[in-house]
């Protein structure tokens, strides 16, 4: 915001410029989205070209929503839409490049311009929320109030240098709009310098444009301020003909997707533990009736044995006393025909006994019974599965909103072709570790590190994105370098190697990512 009173603006009756109220409360947004965001937050500067040499007239606040486009307030440059000698400087909050910047789009009515950069710019671009904007939802800002930079004794050389941007936080008062236009009345404090600088969730995607604050009855500020809304900053931006990102779910943290995961583990488990108990209640049942069954029959066949012994005892005593008898009448062959018939009959009474089942034998045979059944009912191998292997999946994977932390990227189905061996849509190899298949990407230009999972049990896709300072991203780059990428369908032996490389990148990733999506993987139709 300019250094000055606006006279003209046409909320002067009502607002005064902005100004710093009171420390901000305690923040509920996630600090590294925050952080993230700021990348794209920049300083706008207005410097006066006379005979007299050049002058600073003031600065404002404003965010890219395109590599070289930049959103701000309409009265941060006025003056240089009015007057041909004021020029605009960019400063964005980290780097060294600063840029110059032309106005493409100016609207008074709502307090909004767009700037275009020159110098071949490359700013991080903010998302916008598309979202509805709740009633005390927690909410930052993000700019370069200049009683901050009076405070820290910066110099207008200072000014026109990269510097860190200041964050405050608050919550959205809803249901309050000026007339002029439609806004967001919110809580976080705001100062001279603010103007022009985004409203974020705690997500870091833009929910409006900071633009002025309220005034008491004795004309000291008050701890209320207004952005302008996201309905504006669309349809202005429609009408530039400019299509920024977009994103619409609702914001989640990383520790809740993380509780919840661990919930759907735990219930896992217990489910898992409730089948195993049922499936050995199941186990126990059929080897008891099993048991009782060929407990009947053994004990059928020894009754059965036992009464064919017993005949055949009988008979052997009959055999013996018609031989017996036979010799008292003198009958040699036929007395040594009937003890022939007793001795065989008493050896088949011995068989007859010894041949019945025993007892010992009843588990040892429910058990065998239990085995056949359990094999029998399990599917023949697949004769085609082994070459099947070789060849490559083709998967369709669809996001899990409800496993899913989204602030910047587009919802899209991913087609993902998936080889045994960490081979993906047959170019790029994944290294192996002890958290499963994984490939890191290190883009040249974009200052956004991706680590994409893939665990071919599950057919479950992750997709994590960690957003980079320009250090750790040039750190990065460099531990890039040195890293051998096998190529696709490399041994076993190899992609433990990559994997064990990509650890020396991922040591230098934030604890957590900003974006995280997980997808459930189908077959392709």
């Amino acid at each position: 915001m300019l250094i000055r009173q606006v006279l003209h603006h046409a909320l002067r009756p009502v607002f005064a410029l902005l100004a710093l109220a009171a420390l901000a409360p305690p923040a509920f947004a996630d600090p590294s989205d925050i952080a993230a965001a700021s990348r794209g937050v920049v300083r706008v500067v207005l410097v006066r070209n006379g005979w007299t040499g050049t002058s600073m007239l003031g600065h404002g606040t404003g965010f890219a929503i395109a590599p070289d486009l930049v959103v701000t307030n309409a009265h941060v440059v006025e003056d240089a839409n009015s007057d041909s000698k004021v020029v605009i400087g960019v400063i964005p909050s980290q780097g060294r490049d600063s840029y110059p910047a032309q106005i493409i789009a100016f609207s008074p009515g709502n307090d909004l311009a767009l700037l275009r950069l020159g110098n071949n710019a490359a700013l991080p671009p903010l998302t916008l929320f598309s979202g509805g904007v709740q009633d005390g939802m927690q909410i930052a800002a993000i700019g370069y109030p200049a009683n901050v930079d009076a405070a820290q004794g910066l110099s207008v050389g200072d000014m026109v240098s990269p510097q860190d941007t200041v964050k405050t936080y608050g919550q959205v008062s809803a249901g309050r709009s000026s007339k002029q236009f439609d806004t967001i009345l919110h809580t976080a404090q705001l100062g001279a310098g603010n103007s022009g600088g985004p409203l974020l969730d705690t997500c870091g995607r833009v929910l409006g444009v900071n633009s002025f604050g309220t005034i008491s009855d004795n004309g000291t500020d008050s701890s209320f301020f207004f952005a302008i809304s996201m309905r504006e900053l669309q349809g202005f931006l429609k009408s530039a003909r400019v299509s920024p990102h977009l994103a619409g779910l609702p914001c989640t943290s990383i520790a809740d997707l993380d509780r919840a995961d661990s919930q759907r583990a735990a219930d896992a488990q217990v489910r898992a533990a409730a089948a195993a108990a049922e499936q050995a209640a199941a186990k126990a049942r059929a080897f008891d009736q099993a048991r009782r069954d060929i407990e009947l029959a053994v004990l059928a066949k020894r009754d059965n044995g036992l009464a064919l012994t017993a005949l055949l005892v009988v008979a052997a005593i009959g055999a013996g006393t018609f031989g017996w008898l036979q010799g008292q009448r003198g009958r040699k062959r036929r007395m040594q025909a009937g003890f022939a018939l007793v001795a065989i009959l008493l050896i088949a009474a011995g068989f007859a006994w010894i041949l019945r089942p025993s007892l010992t034998t009843i588990d040892d045979r429910a058990k065998d019974r239990i085995a056949e059944a359990e094999a029998s009912a399990t599917p023949a191998p697949d004769s085609s599965t082994s070459a099947d292997a070789a060849q490559p999946e083709a998967l369709i994977c669809v996001l899990d909103p409800q496993r899913s932390r989204v602030t910047v990227s587009d919802i899209t189905d991913v087609p993902l072709q998936w080889r045994a061996g960490g081979c993906v849509n047959g170019r790029s190899q994944y290294g192996l570790a002890q958290d499963g298949w994984s490939r890191v990407l290190v883009p040249k230009a974009d200052d956004t590190i991706t680590v994409s999972h893939y665990d071919p049990a599950t057919h479950s896709y992750t997709v994590e994105r960690f957003l980079m300072g320009i250090e750790a991203m040039n750190s990065a780059r460099t531990e890039q370098t040195r890293i051998a990428i096998p190529p696709c369908g490399a041994s076993e032996d190899l992609a433990r190697q990559f994997g064990s490389a990509q650890g020396a990148i991922r040591a230098l990733l934030p604890a957590e990512p900003n974006e995280r999506m997980r997808y459930s993987c189908q077959p392709a139709r």
